[in-house]
């Protein structure tokens, strides 16, 4: 990884969309649920991957506002395997001094999830190596409606309201938006994913099914990235 990363612009934070999960199992003639336990484990093994590339903040687009709309079995299945991951994530967040974060309304899940999340995000709040922020019940546009609900309830003069102010009551508030947008599994969309916050990242759209995106696959988008100019609407300077 070392001799990987010489001479190679990394970026600060990196979004994912792990997506494929259930293409992945269908290939297999599985379940989709099938793909959905394999896609969480391979989130485990990605993050400790990700930890050695000294990129500080890591975003993992984990379960949308929309996705309760899947069938109810399919729901209850992924929210199963949250619960189930989030005690092995604080073990290995220990481990690797990883900081948990959650992106998204936790006040629309199962209470035993809340506690569970509460737990892993207090039991690492110290740790100081890379953040990863879980968005699980996440939505770009209800988060932008969540944060103008505040602004007006603090009663702020719009005269005061700026794009660093509303940044702050977004829930990445603190977080440098992300550098590198990645979406596994063929889709070119961003899916209501951070979509203030990636208003100038570089976007990454791999064919590979999010279970088997590895660390070939990862340094192929940022050797990418790597080489892309950022203007962020400006002109090169010559």
């Amino acid at each position: 990884m070392m001799n990987f990363s010489k001479g190679i612009k990394l970026p600060k934070h990196v979004a994912i969309i792990m997506d494929g999960n259930g293409r992945w199992a269908k290939k297999r003639h599985k379940p989709r649920l099938f793909g959905h336990r394999q896609g969480a484990l391979h989130a485990r093994d990605f993050i400790e991957m990700f930890s050695q590339y000294n990129i500080p903040y890591l975003s993992l687009y984990a379960f949308s506002t929309e996705n309760w709309n899947r069938p109810a079995a399919e729901v209850q299945g992924i929210l199963s395997l949250l619960e189930e991951n989030l005690e092995q994530a604080v073990k290995i967040a220990g481990e690797k001094n990883i900081r948990i974060n959650h992106l998204g309304n936790a006040d629309g899940l199962p209470r035993n999830i809340q506690l569970k999340a509460e737990n892993a995000l207090e039991a690492t709040k110290n740790n100081t190596g890379l953040t990863v922020n879980i968005a699980f019940n996440y939505g770009g546009r209800s988060e932008i409606v969540a944060a103008t609900r505040r602004i007006i309830e603090d009663r702020l003069s719009p005269a005061d309201v700026d794009e660093n102010l509303f940044s702050r009551y977004l829930y990445t508030s603190g977080i440098p938006d992300p550098d590198l947008f990645i979406r596994t599994g063929e889709e070119m969309r961003l899916s209501n994913f951070l979509i203030w916050q990636a208003a100038y990242a570089e976007l990454y759209f791999s064919p590979i099914l999010w279970p088997d995106f590895g660390k070939h696959d990862f340094e192929k988008a940022l050797k990418i990235y790597s080489k892309r100019q950022r203007r962020f609407g400006g002109l090169e300077s010559y």
